[in-house]
């Protein structure tokens, strides 16, 4: 199963680890922190000559309450951008085949961080989702919880429980006025 595809219903699917760009940090999202950190994100990935892949987000709360009652301002993310894998590399031919090693980001970062600040804080990282429930949502943001109800039902359904942050990759630009034509993959992983 491809990386940035999904079904419009919810699906249980699998997948290894990933390697790309990343930045913790905790704010609402579009905030002032989040906006720096994605434009840090995309500055280093330009300066490494990677191709540019949508933005994804690992969401979580240090709350006993739903993530939807705790202030927005509260909420904490991993931004991350997908490097392209040593078969992507050469298939694309943007970049050498294990050219983005932790060494070339370093360098990349260097690089940025004069005129990017928050470059600083990004890193090269690998995590795994494992086997997860997921599913294509469209539209806008605020109706992400009517899907995730329909994953919720798929997860007891199937006797699984959360495993992991709760993943979004953004296919639509997030900054889109009209939030109608976003497109977002909701995967959880799940155990």
């Amino acid at each position: 199963m491809s990386w940035y595809e999904a079904a419009e219903k919810p699906e249980i699917a699998e997948f290894g680890p990933v390697s790309g760009l990343a930045v913790t940090g905790r704010g609402e999202p579009g905030g002032a922190a989040y906006g720096a950190s994605v434009g840090a994100l995309y500055a280093v990935m330009g300066a490494l000559g990677a191709p540019m892949v949508p933005l994804e987000g690992r969401w979580w709360v240090e709350d006993e309450r739903s993530p939807f009652e705790v202030p927005r301002e509260d909420w904490w993310w991993h931004l991350f951008l997908r490097l392209p894998d040593e078969a992507d590399a050469i298939g694309a031919g943007a970049v050498e085949a294990g050219a983005i090693g932790a060494g070339a980001v370093e360098a990349a970062v260097t690089d940025v961080r004069r005129g990017v600040p928050a470059a600083a804080r990004v890193q090269r990282v690998t995590f795994t989702d494992g086997r997860c429930v997921q599913m294509l949502h469209r539209g806008p943001y605020a109706d992400e919880p009517a899907s995730l109800a329909e994953m919720d039902a798929l997860m007891k359904a199937e006797g699984l429980e959360v495993n992991g942050l709760h993943h979004e990759i953004y296919l639509s630009d997030p900054n889109e006025r009209d939030q109608s034509k976003a497109r977002t993959i909701l995967r959880q992983p799940v155990r």
